[in-house]
């Protein structure tokens, strides 16, 4: 194992026997730091008014948005079944080439800072539209407050349980569903910012190599960050481009490739192999990704953001939808499970239930470990 992976690791380690020895000890309360295993959790009051204050404003609309919720969880929750219903057989099929579903870890799998940022704006954005609706109910709050679980940081709102669960149906319906509509919504809201604002300022400048095939024709001469801008002195700006020279080419063809490695142009050569589902054409081995530039300049600034409103699209949509997945304790199998109790009888509903959470988790476990596989080699 890398010995800068088992560095990480050994400090996760100790940050966390140092944290439970000095916290670990003190009983949950309403306010203050609590710190179980790998879970620590600061909670305050201090923002209950500003939640509040929000509800006040517009109940009626926060009600309407609570429906809304409803309606967006039922049919996200059939889709997202649907969806891992597919991939599962999918991997089945491929004996588990392909995973449907994506580990979100920072700096591992998806870019550190911005995956940080991201996934503080899908939780803060989630929790805060369960507590406004929440509050609209007449719903009373415990308290809110940040959450740390291993590495990954977030923040929640602690609903009276009890209260929640003696409230109506639909009541509980709106809180459930509200937190989701809150992430897609912010994802519409990044993707329109990522398309009206930012990309008219961009333009494409070449071919980022975002990973390389081990063992491909590209392994040991390209490297991870370099960007392609000519091959065979033909300037190559777009993924077109790409795609249509690439086209014209035939295995052991060799290529003279001019790239950007660290600013500075490097002229390389490379022999073609034959691309595996078709061998008549050439093959690179690389993940190819459209590189940009700023028309307008200030790199410096345009890109971070694009890159950052970017984040917030796909953690947004992705996590949004995946918490609809019907399964205990995500928004969309409580949703599910409320329902089921409402409109079953009782000795009909735990097998209904239990049937449901077997379900679910197979599922998920067919998507998630191709991914676990992949992150593992």
């Amino acid at each position: 194992m890398n010995t800068i992976i088992i560095a990480v690791i050994a400090g996760i380690l100790v940050f966390w026997a140092v944290l439970y020895s000095l916290f670990g000890k003190r009983e949950e309360r309403e306010e203050g730091l609590t710190v179980d295993f790998f879970i620590a959790m600061w909670r305050t009051k201090r923002l209950l008014g500003f939640i509040d204050g929000l509800a006040r404003r517009g109940p009626r609309f926060w009600r309407v948005y609570g429906d809304v919720g409803i309606a967006l969880g039922f049919i996200g929750m059939a889709y997202v079944f649907y969806a891992l219903f597919k991939t599962a057989m999918i991997t089945i099929k491929t004996g588990g080439e392909n995973a449907g579903v994506q580990l979100v870890i920072p700096g591992v799998t998806i870019p550190l800072w911005y995956g940080l940022f991201g996934l503080i704006v899908v939780m803060v954005v989630h929790e805060l539209s369960h507590g406004v609706v929440a509050r609209a109910e007449k719903l009373p709050l415990k308290s809110v407050g940040l959450v740390l679980l291993a590495v990954i940081p977030g923040a929640f709102v602690e609903p009276d349980e009890e209260a929640l669960g003696m409230s109506k149906l639909r009541k509980r319906l709106r809180v459930y569903g509200a937190g989701s509509l809150a992430n897609i919504v912010t994802a519409l809201i990044a993707v329109m910012i990522l398309n009206f604002a930012i990309t008219p300022a961009l333009q494409p400048a070449g071919i980022l190599v975002s990973k390389v095939v081990e063992g491909s024709p590209a392994y040991g001469v390209l490297q991870q960050g370099d960007v392609i801008i000519k091959m065979n002195g033909e300037t190559v700006r777009t993924m077109e481009e790409f795609i249509n020279f690439m086209n014209r080419t035939k295995p052991e063809e060799t290529l003279t490739l001019t790239v950007l490695r660290n600013g500075k142009e490097v002229t390389l050569r490379l022999t073609l192999g034959a691309y595996p589902d078709n061998p008549k054409k050439g093959y690179i081995g690389i993940y190819p990704a459209q590189h940009v530039v700023s028309k307008v300049g200030y790199d410096n600034v345009v890109l971070p953001l694009f890159f950052t409103f970017y984040w917030i699209y796909v953690l947004n949509i992705g996590i949004g939808l995946m918490n609809l997945f019907p399964l205990v304790p995500l928004d969309g199998g409580r949703m599910l499970d409320d329902v089921l109790k409402a409109y079953l009888p009782e000795k009909i509903v735990n097998p209904v239930r239990y049937f449901t959470i077997g379900i679910g988790l197979v599922l998920l476990l067919l998507n998630i470990w191709p991914a676990i596989m992949n992150l593992g080699g």
